[in-house]
C-alpha cells in the first residue's frame, strides 16, 4: 500500500506499507531541489538509481537523507515483504523556511552545502520511532487526518534534527585522545550489557580507567547524555522493541529491564513516550 499525504505545498509525506509476502515496487518523479527523507520502521527497502546501476539499502530502524540539486531525481523503491517505510519529500525552499534565521547549528543549511549533493544514513531514535509508529497506528476521523499528519510530519523533522551532526565528534580537548574516546565507548558497552543491573558511576570509571569527572564529561560530550540518561533512553527503546515483537507482556518486559515492579517500568515508559506500555500495545493492533 502506498499513501501520499500532502502536508503543505512542497511538503509531502508518503507511507509505504507492505504486509504481503511479495516485494512491493514504488516509482515516482520528484523533480530537482527536493530533499528526500526515508525512515525504515519495519523490514527493509532498497532504492535503485541510474537504471539500477547502483542501489542504497534502507534497513529497519535506519534513516536516509538524499539531496541532489544538480538534476531531476526520481524514486524507485523495492520494499521487502512485511516492511513499513515513511518518506518525507520537501523542497529546499520549504525546508529552509522551517528553521529560524539563527539555525547555524544545522550545517545542511549552510551556503556551502545548499548546492551540493548530499547523502546521510542515520539511526532512528526512540522518540522518532514512536512518531513513525503513530503514522501507521491511529484511530482518527477522516476530517482530522490531514491535521494529524501535518503535526506528525513537523514533529518528525524536529526530532530528526534535534541530534548532534556527529555523535562521536571529538569536540572537547579531553576527547582528542583516542584512548579516552575508546574508554568512553567501552563504558557505553558495559552499561548496555548490564542494563538490568548497571554498575555505579565510580565503579564504571574504575573499570575503564578514567576518573569520575572524565567519565561524566566524556560521556556527555560523545553521547549527549549522562550515563544513566543514555541508559534510560536505551532501555525504553529496547522495551518498545520487545513489546513490538508480541512475545512479552508488560510485566515481563519490565523484569528484563531490571525494574523490580511493573509500576516502576510503566512510569519510566510513560515519561519517555507519553503513553503507557499497555496503551502502546493497543495502538499496535489498530492498523489503517
Amino acid at each position: 500500500m502506498e499513501e501520499e499525504i500532502k502536508i503543505e505545498d512542497d511538503f509531502t509525506l508518503i507511507r509505504y506499507q507492505n504486509d504481503s509476502s511479495e516485494p512491493f515496487f514504488a516509482h515516482r518523479g520528484l523533480g530537482s531541489a527536493m530533499i528526500q527523507f526515508y525512515f525504515g520502521l519495519k523490514g527493509n527497502g532498497r532504492f535503485l538509481f541510474t537504471q539500477s546501476n547502483y542501489a542504497l539499502e534502507l534497513k529497519e530502524q535506519k534513516s536516509l537523507l538524499l539531496y541532489n540539486p544538480k538534476k531531476d531525481t526520481s524514486l524507485h523503491l523495492k520494499l521487502a515483504p512485511n516492511s513499513w517505510v515513511v518518506s518525507v519529500i520537501v523542497s529546499i525552499k520549504k525546508f529552509q523556511a522551517m528553521f529560524s534565521p539563527e539555525a547555524d547549528y544545522n550545517t545542511f543549511l549552510s551556503p556551502d552545502n545548499k548546492d551540493k549533493q548530499h547523502y546521510k544514513e542515520g539511526h532512528i531514535s526512540p522518540s522518532m520511532a514512536i512518531v513513525l509508529s503513530q503514522l501507521f497506528n491511529h484511530n482518527l476521523q477522516p476530517s482530522l487526518k490531514n491535521l494529524y499528519y501535518k503535526a506528525k510530519g513537523y514533529e518528525l523533522m524536529s526530532l530528526y534534527f534535534n541530534r548532534p551532526e556527529n555523535p562521536d565528534a571529538e569536540q572537547c580537548p579531553f576527547l582528542i585522545d583516542k584512548d579516552n574516546v575508546m574508554k568512553i565507548r567501552r563504558a557505553k558497552e558495559i552499561v548496555i550489557s548490564n542494563m538490568a543491573e548497571p554498575p555505579g558511576l565510580q565503579e564504571l570509571a574504575d573499570e575503564i580507567g578514567l576518573n569520575l569527572k572524565q567519565l561524566k564529561t566524556g560521556f556527555k560530550q560523545i553521547y549527549g547524555h549522562t550515563v544513566y540518561g543514555f541508559l534510560f533512553d536505551y532501555k525504553m527503546d529496547f522495551a518498545r522493541k520487545l513489546l513490538d515483537s508480541g512475545y512479552y507482556n508488560v510485566n515481563e518486559v519490565g523484569l528484563k529491564l531490571g525494574y523490580s515492579t511493573g509500576s516502576h517500568f510503566i512510569v519510566g515508559f510513560k515519561k519517555k513516550f507519553s503513553t503507557t506500555p499497555k496503551k502502546y500495545l493497543m495502538s499496535l493492533n489498530t492498523n489503517f
